[in-house]
């Protein structure tokens, strides 16, 4: 992607500089251009002056505004309680940890000069970051009764199936014509110890850089739950037709 294409990146954005970050582009039309793994902030900002284009939008999975001291933030109540039926609940997220204080996906904004107000749609002056969280994205967007099991457990392996299924749903993303999604989907069809750890972060981002994507040329899509004051999170809204109630 050259330095005049627009890009719209999803970061799969790990709290400290030592784990996987997943990060994805894909370009103006939503095709993916390219993904992959970082750790380091610097890496990031290498990943993205090379395959990035002008940045839009970048959609992070990560805490990005977190003004309180204690407890869990409103969008962090919101969105578990718009989705608690699908079996999906946020982590709270507060500044008596060190990691949000300041969280990282904060400082990079800041490195990058990314806005981070969700009444911003982004533009090539003007880019913007929001925070996304995949597991509600893939419930609203995919239209699920439930999460999908694909962060562990034993049905980790059918849960990373039925994901790479669901992404290749998602036409903008043209994924048949990447072959770097060819090799992820060989990895998928036939993991060997470890593959799928290796993996996770990455697919994550595909889905956070179509959100980002989603932000600019379908805002509708999408809603935001808490406030730019309180922080907060850019989910589609759950499936129009409830699941039936479960008891644990």
């Amino acid at each position: 992607m050259t330095s005049t294409q627009r890009g719209f990146v999803g970061l799969d954005l790990a709290w400290g500089t030592k784990a996987r970050t997943g990060i994805a582009v894909v370009d103006d039309s939503g095709r993916l251009v390219r993904s992959g793994v970082v750790r380091t902030n610097d890496e990031i900002g290498e990943w993205l002056a090379s395959n990035a284009g002008d940045v839009i939008v970048v959609a992070v999975d990560a805490p990005l505004i977190v003004p309180n001291d204690s407890g869990q933030r409103r969008c962090e109540t919101e969105i578990s309680r718009a989705f608690w039926r699908y079996k999906i609940g946020a982590h709270s997220s507060n500044r008596s940890r060190p990691q949000f204080d300041p969280p990282r996906a904060a400082t990079l904004a800041e490195r990058f000069g990314w806005a981070v107000d969700p009444a911003s749609r982004g533009s090539v002056e003007t880019p913007v970051c929001v925070e996304v969280y995949p597991h509600p994205a893939m419930v609203g967007l995919f239209g699920l009764a439930e999460r999908i099991l694909y962060k562990s457990g034993p049905t980790r392996a059918d849960g990373f199936a039925q994901l790479v299924r669901e992404l290749a749903s998602i036409a903008e993303l043209r994924l048949a014509d990447s072959s770097r999604w060819a090799e992820l989907t060989a990895i998928v069809a036939d993991p060997r110890a470890g593959d799928l750890t290796r993996i996770e972060d990455e697919l994550d981002a595909i889905l956070c850089a179509h959100l980002a994507w989603l932000w600019h040329h379908r805002r509708d899509a999408l809603q935001v739950y808490g406030s730019f004051e309180d922080g907060y999170i850019v989910a589609p809204p759950p499936p129009s037709s409830l699941p039936p109630l479960t008891r644990s």
